[in-house]
């Protein structure tokens, strides 16, 4: 993870961004990418944030990473400066907050039992699949609990596959199935999506606001993560276009820290479904912030994004 701070007029924000490689981004490359821009953010005040980040996207246009690291330091000022949690900023009720799912990795079957039975807490899982014993997988965590599941296909099936999986998921009762073909394949997903049993997400699809206005016909819905569109600002735009296309809305994570989780559980208010475990799925998270009450990413009652150092 990449930690940045803003410091201005003795205010200091702080943003965070988890670089993934899928994403050609790496820590050196967002640190990089931020230090290149270091002058430039000597002359700019982050309280016009619309302006200041409108500008900081076309800089960093080829580091989204970087971007969302910006972003968030820059919203974490501003809700210091004026004294209010992001929340109450956007004008949002935390109690319409859904819960968080809780993911299972990809692992062996008896291990992945192991993990649904330690994440009995939570009223939502999300598999991990992509494998050959997909259907396999799920059928065996199924014994394990009712609890409500979702499907991350990552990537990994074809065109058929997802057909035929959509059916016998369905049946287990799975809610919904997250990115089933390579995203380089995305007029194929109008076949799955007129065949599919059961509801589609975009993720690696559903990159930034551009993506989606290609989505509508091919899923059902849309993943926003912060670090993936650039931070909260682009993130809502993909909120308002989706609402338009009448797709459904998830808020996912990286393995981020609770900075970029806290900052995501601001805008939980306007999601359909969340997946903000990130904090959950690590051990060394420097900060702290966002508390799970009854598996409800809730972010902490302070001015700014909520967060500091434990």
């Amino acid at each position: 993870m990449v930690i940045a701070e803003l410091d201005h007029d003795g205010i200091v924000g702080i943003g965070e961004a988890c670089p993934n490689r899928y994403y050609n981004e790496t820590p050196e490359s967002i640190v990089d990418a931020l230090a290149a821009q270091k002058a430039w953010l000597a002359t700019r005040s982050p309280l016009g944030y619309t302006h200041f980040l409108e500008e900081a996207e076309e800089k960093l246009a080829e580091c989204r990473g970087a971007l969302s690291c910006l972003d968030l330091a820059v919203f974490d000022w501003v809700g210091k400066k004026l004294g209010q949690p992001l929340y109450r900023l956007f004008g949002l009720d935390l109690n319409r907050s859904p819960s968080t799912s809780y993911t299972i990795g990809i692992d062996s079957v008896e291990n992945m039992v192991v993990k649904i039975r330690e994440a009995a807490g939570f009223p939502i899982i999300k598999i991990k699949l992509g494998t050959p014993d997909d259907i396999e997988i799920v059928r065996a965590l199924r014994e394990q609990t009712e609890a409500v599941f979702r499907v991350d296909a990552n990537c990994g099936w074809s065109v058929q596959e997802a057909i035929e999986k959509s059916k016998e998921l369905a049946a287990l009762g799975v809610e919904f199935i997250e990115q089933p073909l390579p995203a380089n394949q995305l007029e194929a997903m109008e076949e799955v999506y007129a065949k599919s049993a059961l509801p589609l997400v975009a993720d690696e699809n559903s990159v930034g606001p551009a993506d989606v206005v290609h989505l509508r016909g091919r899923f059902h819905g849309i993943n926003i993560k912060l670090v993936k569109c650039g931070g909260l600002l682009p993130a809502m735009r993909m909120v308002h276009l989706a609402r338009t296309f009448g797709l459904k809305l998830m808020l996912g994570c990286m393995v981020d820290s609770s900075v970029s989780a806290t900052a995501a559980a601001h805008l939980g208010p306007m999601m359909d479904y969340l997946d903000l475990d990130g904090p959950l799925l690590i051990t060394n998270d420097p900060y702290r912030g966002v508390e799970y009450i009854d598996a409800r990413p809730v972010p902490p009652d302070v001015p700014g994004i909520g967060v500091a150092l434990r």
